[in-house]
C-alpha cells in the first residue's frame, strides 16, 4: 500500500524483487545440512508468487522464473502483455516492506518446518477422467 511504500521505498514488483535478491543471495551461501534445507524452503518459497503471476497469464510458471532470474535487475514479467520490461518503468512496483515481510515469513516458515518433527497436510483429490467422446464408432 501507500503508506509501506512511502516508508521504506519501492522495489520491482511482481515476484522480480525476491527473485533476483535470491540468486545474489544463495550464490554467496556455503551451506550445509538442515541450513541448506532450510535455505531451499526460503528459495522455492520466493519463487512462488512469480510462478502463479505466470500461470495466471496461461504461462508455465517454471519457465518464466528461470527467464526472469537470468534478465537484468529489475526486468521481470508484465502479465498484461506477457513481454518482458523493466518493472519500476512499466509502474509495476511492490513496497519494501510488504516484500521484505514476505521474505521474513518465508524464512519463518522453513525455519518451523525444519524443527517440527511431522506436517500434516490435505492430500489432494485425483482429477476424474474426462467424458469419452461418443459417437465415434457409429455409422449413420
Amino acid at each position: 500500500n501507500a503508506k509501506a511504500a512511502v516508508e521504506e521505498g519501492i522495489v520491482a514488483g511482481g515476484g522480480v524483487a525476491l527473485l533476483q535478491a535470491a540468486k545474489v543471495a544463495f550464490e554467496k551461501l556455503k551451506l550445509a545440512g538442515d541450513e541448506a534445507t532450510g535455505a531451499r524452503i526460503v528459495e522455492v518459497a520466493i519463487e512462488a508468487p512469480l510462478k502463479q503471476i505466470a500461470v495466471n497469464a496461461g504461462l508455465e510458471g517454471g519457465v518464466i522464473v528461470e527467464a526472469v532470474r537470468n534478465k537484468p535487475v529489475g526486468t521481470g514479467l508484465n502479465a498484461a502483455t506477457g513481454e518482458y520490461v523493466d518493472m519500476i518503468k512499466a509502474g509495476i512496483i511492490d513496497p519494501v516492506k510488504v516484500t521484505r515481510s514476505a521474505l521474513q515469513n518465508a524464512a519463518s516458515i522453513a525455519a518451523l518446518f525444519l524443527t517440527t518433527e511431522a506436517v500434516i497436510a490435505d492430500k489432494p483429490e485425483p482429477k476424474a477422467a474426462p467424458m469419452p467422446q461418443g459417437g465415434g464408432d457409429m455409422d449413420f
